[in-house]
């Protein structure tokens, strides 16, 4: 039994060794969401402030939510550009393949939107389902967060995983629908100020 003591035990004592930083690594990230989710300013700040951290884009390891879901999920635009501001990945996708646009256009959350395009978040990432924000905005009838997408260049083609796409879907309403009429107006100055975009120094 001792004999089997003296092998085993230091065995299980190196294990421990290798699965202390990996346990200590998602302590960290945990403590981390666990404060943003419950608004602690100053536990979020001194995470952040630590050198050489990439914690912002942390996710949750049960449905792959980073901090910037989290408070998009609540509508809250302070929170949102503070951890924007700090360098989280706007386009950072949680379980079902959701970025925080798509959260936001599923909220009919249109500040959040607004901002998020304003950050470069992309217009037509899709979740697992294909969806693209844009198709989201359609499925809602919300003709104002369809502008925004649209105008800034969201496309309304794109097709989600049943084959059919915003246009499609809004076409379902029928010839002359007001989502079918925001489409035809708001894509093609859409299109426009992407064709108008100046591309390398300006003299």
């Amino acid at each position: 039994m001792k004999a089997l003591a003296r092998v085993v035990l230091p065995v299980l004592v190196g294990m421990a060794c290798l699965a202390s930083p990996a346990q200590a690594q998602f302590s960290d990230g945990y403590k981390f969401l666990d404060a943003v989710r419950k608004k602690e300013g100053q536990k979020v700040e001194d995470a952040l402030n630590e050198p050489g951290t990439t914690i912002i884009n942390t996710r949750d390891v049960s449905n792959g939510e980073t901090a910037l879901h989290i408070v998009t999920q609540r509508r809250d635009l302070t929170w949102l550009q503070y951890l924007a501001g700090r360098g989280a990945n706007v386009n950072a996708r949680d379980g079902r393949g959701q970025t925080p646009l798509q959260i936001a256009t599923s909220l009919g959350w249109r500040e959040g939107v607004e901002y998020l395009v304003g950050r470069k978040a992309k217009l037509d990432e899709t979740n697992n389902a294909g969806e693209t924000p844009l198709i989201s905005a359609v499925h809602q009838r919300d003709t104002a967060l369809m502008r925004i997408l649209l105008e800034a260049g969201a496309d309304p083609d794109r097709a989600d995983n049943s084959g059919r796409s915003a246009r499609d879907y809004a076409k379902l309403d029928g010839k002359g629908s007001a989502l079918l009429q925001a489409i035809d107006t708001y894509a093609k100055k859409g299109a426009k100020a992407a064709s108008q975009a100046t591309y390398g120094p300006v003299f």
